[in-house]
């Protein structure tokens, strides 16, 4: 899949599910979760143990299924490493140009973490497919909404403050994705292997996800 076809796929999926555990035990598991539940976006985080290493796993066992990516990445070094070991695309808690200039080079879509209306639209300039806002919790919808309004261009995602009851808000306001963590997965349903929770809840929010949407056409 060229960069043009997967940032497509990413934008129409629309959920970007942040896994961020200690355990890389229950990763697959997790994954499996997620994409049963209709979520086909999923950012591995490098606080994950054996990041780069989980990467080549989760696209090696699920190939076509999804599009897996790399998020927490703030160096060139980093953005490298996961590119090798499968990352499709990537994602960072900030503004690095240096980091945007490797996924241009190897043709993968980026997302920064930004915050303020020069850092996005610093961000974009840079390259940015999506700019990430982060930490959106603070700032809230209405901030997408004048933020599109003076930068209609530019492809936002909040990361923060996203939850399954309120993401239709998000995409009202303008977001084109949307990133959840802890939101998203249960740490407690997790721990006692009920995976099955996960799947409920992903469904739950891409049935929002899609009415959202669908109200907006």
């Amino acid at each position: 899949m060229d960069k043009t076809k997967t940032l497509e796929a990413l934008i129409d999926n629309g959920v970007f599910a942040v896994v961020r555990m200690t355990d890389s035990s229950k990763l697959l598991n997790t994954v499996s979760a997620l994409c049963e539940g209709g979520i086909k976006n999923i950012e591995i985080t490098l606080t994950v143990p054996n990041a780069a290493e989980m990467i080549s796993s989760v696209r090696s066992r699920f190939s076509d299924e999804i599009i897996v990516g790399a998020g927490t990445v703030t160096s060139v070094e980093d953005a490298e490493t996961v590119i090798k070991s499968g990352a499709e695309f990537i994602v960072s808690p900030i503004l690095n140009p240096a980091v945007i200039d490797v996924c241009k080079k190897h043709g993968i879509p980026v997302a920064p973490g930004c915050y303020t209306p020069t850092e996005i639209f610093s961000g974009w300039k840079a390259g940015a497919d999506i700019v990430k806002v982060f930490p959106a919790t603070s700032l809230g919808p209405a901030f997408f909404k004048d933020i599109r309004a003076v930068f209609p261009q530019i492809k936002l995602m909040p990361t923060g403050g996203v939850s399954i009851d309120n993401v239709s808000e998000w995409f009202k306001a303008g977001a084109s994705a949307v990133a959840l963590g802890s939101n998203l997965l249960d740490k407690k349903a997790i721990a006692e292997n009920k995976f099955e929770i996960i799947t409920e809840t992903a469904k739950r929010l891409m049935d929002n996800v899609f009415s959202a949407r669908q109200s907006l056409k």
